[in-house]
């Protein structure tokens, strides 16, 4: 049996099925998949095209959310919950940057929710204080309007990356490194060219080799990046014999 999601995400009175399928879409990219809707403005949100469209592949997350009509049934089996809330408010819960309350949520055994407001009204009173925590993105103190969506997924990375976060995938292969023999190929190749070219003095070589390999040993060079190096080296030869 696969481990149940220990996060959920709710939210509360949505206007825009666009903002439940892009929630829906910063969830899963983070690895969660547990989307409550409390009273949306369209209890069908999830299933219209625009939120699919926005998902943008998360349908299953939006397939599988609860839509409930009170902020308490979507707190069953909750034992911790945050509000995302920027209107600071002269009571409530103590505030804290995501970052510094996930340190030391994520070690426990807590069941974990986090509530966001709707677009246009934020989060009620009463709404925040039924929360352990309130959260507080940090932004420029002059500007922290974000996007109903933008704040889910600034939270949901926090939250993974304070779980243990995922292994970066690389995207490319790992270069094939050129070996002495190549790289003393290539030298020798652009001797040669800077001597035709008159930049070398064979007379007076001073150090210009030996600095250029170590330059050549610091870039650490591929095989191809070699080939591409002696191929100029080469061109440069040709040129000087039609001049």
């Amino acid at each position: 049996m696969p481990t149940p999601d220990p996060t959920r995400f709710i939210l509360i009175g949505t206007s825009h099925p666009g903002n439940v399928g892009a929630a829906a879409r910063a969830i899963k990219v983070m690895g969660f998949s547990e989307l409550w809707l409390v009273a949306p403005r369209d209890p069908l949100a999830a299933t219209r095209d625009e939120a699919v469209a926005m998902a943008s592949g998360a349908t299953d997350v939006l397939a599988a959310a609860r839509v409930v009509a009170t902020l308490p049934e979507a707190l069953d089996g909750v034992t911790h919950l945050c509000a995302t809330a920027m209107t600071p408010r002269d009571f409530g819960p103590p505030t804290f940057a995501p970052r510094e309350l996930f340190a030391t949520l994520a070690p426990s055994a807590q069941r974990v929710a986090f509530l966001f407001g709707s677009e246009r009204f934020g989060m009620a009173n009463e709404d925040v204080y039924r929360c352990h925590a309130c959260l507080s993105i940090p932004t420029r103190a002059d500007y922290g309007s974000l996007n109903l969506a933008q704040a889910v997924q600034l939270i949901a990375y926090d939250w993974r990356e304070a779980l243990g976060g995922f292994d970066v995938e690389p995207r490319t292969t790992e270069p094939t490194l050129a070996d002495a023999a190549s790289v003393q190929g290539l030298l020798d190749h652009w001797q040669r060219s800077l001597v035709e070219i008159g930049f070398l003095d064979p007379a007076a070589p001073k150090k210009l080799m030996p600095r250029l390999n170590q330059l050549i040993n610091r870039a650490q060079l591929s095989r191809e990046e070699v080939d591409i190096l002696r191929g100029i080296a080469r061109f440069v030869g040709q040129s000087k014999a039609r001049d």
